[in-house]
């Protein structure tokens, strides 16, 4: 994606932890191998936000997100850094691998699902059919392949969804924000913090958004209805007919600049 940015952050690291060790791995199921077998290192990411989400994935299936410390040094097109940007990551290569070295850690929250699902950024609920493509990055490889996968997931037409909405029960711990009888065009779950993740529901007629949708903030939120997808970060999910996420606090831990991380 950006060779210059991956050698200065090598020549970066390696002069503050000599000791290190490099990795490259051209598929999921790799990237999986080196997670698993990392023993007392501690995992730094050089690429871009999806990168980072397929470690935290794996971290989290295996149990262990809470207990590795992650970092991040962003390498890829700004489009695709923009959840390093609102994490609070230098997205200069310098100063983002000085932080793995000698920043402070910072805990996130994370929203968990019933299936095993985690998502550290944004959920969006149904995903809008022609949602704009992103434009792969300019490499061969397992994440090029993932990307034009994730392009074709979120710009095909989606089951069940039409110009009409989608006929969807959605819950706020418990509290009824929409039922089956009214079309909703989006619930939309803002990434937690402090304990609570922000809802809104948007509907598909004048009389649901009287006032414009007002954002709920809530700990579960369970979704059910007939076989609707889902935008979980960067992944496209489902269909499913329920699904419940919750947050968890101080899922995951990300080393950040001193004074990012205070």
């Amino acid at each position: 994606m950006d060779g210059e940015s991956v050698r200065i952050a090598k020549d970066v690291l390696r002069a503050g932890a000599p000791s290190l060790k490099f990795c490259f791995p051209d598929s999921t199921g790799e990237l999986a191998k080196i997670i698993e077998h990392r023993g007392r290192r501690r995992p730094v990411v050089i690429g871009d936000d999806t990168a980072l989400l397929r470690t935290v994935r794996l971290l989290h299936r295996e149990g262990a997100l809470a207990e590795a410390a992650l970092s991040l040094v962003p390498v890829g097109q700004r489009a695709a850094l923009s959840l390093a940007r609102s994490l609070g990551v230098p997205l200069s290569a310098v100063a983002a691998a000085r932080a793995a070295l000698d920043g402070a850690e910072r805990t996130f929250d994370a929203l968990v699902d019933d299936s095993g699902g985690i998502v550290v950024g944004a959920l969006r609920i149904p995903g809008v059919s022609g949602a704009p493509a992103v434009a792969p990055p300019e490499h061969s490889g397992w994440l090029e392949r993932g990307a034009r996968t994730l392009v074709r997931a979120l710009t095909a037409p989606l089951p069940g969804v039409s110009g009409g909405g989608h006929r969807l029960r959605v819950e706020a711990d418990g509290v009824v924000l929409a039922d089956l009888d009214r079309p909703v065009r989006e619930v939309s779950v803002r990434s937690p913090a402090g304990g609570m993740a922000e809802v809104v529901v948007r509907g598909t007629d004048p009389a649901f958004d009287d006032e414009g949708p007002l954002p709920v903030r809530a700990q579960a939120v369970t979704v059910s209805g007939r076989d609707f997808r889902y935008r979980a970060d960067e992944a496209a999910g489902g269909p499913v007919r329920r699904r419940t996420w919750t947050v968890r606090e101080n899922a995951w831990r990300l080393t950040l600049p001193t004074t990012a991380a205070g």
